[in-house]
């Protein structure tokens, strides 16, 4: 009788994008995590209709889109930059004003990691709001998974790892996952803290303390709401488009 096994596959986190390097592979499927706010941002502007985003790293990238006529979303340390037509706000990208149009986007941690990850063979975008999504993708893929928290300023931060955890949880489920690496298992554990009230969960981080003081109590709390979307926005020809499933 003839035994038939599944395939494994990794499921990595980089808890930082400075550990980037240690996971990255061009075989890879790699979920960039900035869930206070840009992947949120992102993830609502599509669901509200904007047909593509470019990601840029650099404010200099982003001002020469925007002297070519591209709306512009811009942040640096939690604040639109003046200037800018948008900031990294999900609200700022609900209603029909996107609807069918191109955007650039550039934030002070988001895009730079998906501007890091670019040469694997997808990036996509996680946030609670698509989570249930993002699973079945994974799953769907066959492939290793890496999923890549922001972080801030390239250090550690708790909500991007929370989610990485949440993740992570979801797909060890999964006979193909089962194998997770220490990184996984500290992300899962963290979220296991946290799956009951996430919002309290995160009183004492550093950036939710510095959400607060820019007034954006509200942008935290829909960024942690789950299952909003359907939508998965993917890394394509260096901008961020609708996957198609």
């Amino acid at each position: 009788m003839t035994v038939a096994f599944s395939p494994m596959f990794t499921l990595d986190v980089a808890l930082t994008p400075r550990l980037y390097s240690l996971y990255a592979h061009p075989d890879s499927v790699v979920v960039v995590i900035d869930i206070l706010r840009a992947t949120t941002a992102i993830c609502t502007a599509f669901e509200n209709g904007v047909e593509k985003m470019i990601p840029v790293a650099t404010l200099e990238e982003a001002w020469a889109y925007r002297e070519k006529g591209y709306l512009l979303g811009a942040e640096r340390n939690g604040e639109k930059i003046e200037g800018a037509d948008f900031g990294n706000s999900p609200y700022d990208y609900m209603g029909d004003h996107l609807k069918g149009k191109t955007t650039v986007i550039t934030t002070t941690n988001g895009t730079r990691a998906i501007e890091m990850s670019k040469d694997s063979h997808q990036v996509i975008i996680g946030s609670f709001v698509n989570i249930d999504v993002v699973v079945n993708h994974l799953i769907q893929s066959k492939r290793n998974v890496v999923l890549l928290c922001a972080g801030w300023k390239e250090k550690f931060n708790l909500e991007d790892t929370m989610f990485a955890g949440a993740l992570v949880d979801r797909l060890a489920e999964h006979e193909q996952f089962a194998d997770v690496s220490d990184a996984a298992l500290i992300a899962r554990y963290l979220y296991a803290n946290a799956m009951e009230d996430p919002y309290h969960f995160l009183k004492n981080s550093s950036h939710r303390k510095r959400m607060q003081k820019l007034n954006l109590k509200e942008d935290i709390r829909y960024s942690l709401n789950p299952e909003r979307s359907e939508i998965i926005p993917v890394l394509k020809n260096g901008a961020l488009v609708q996957l198609s499933r």
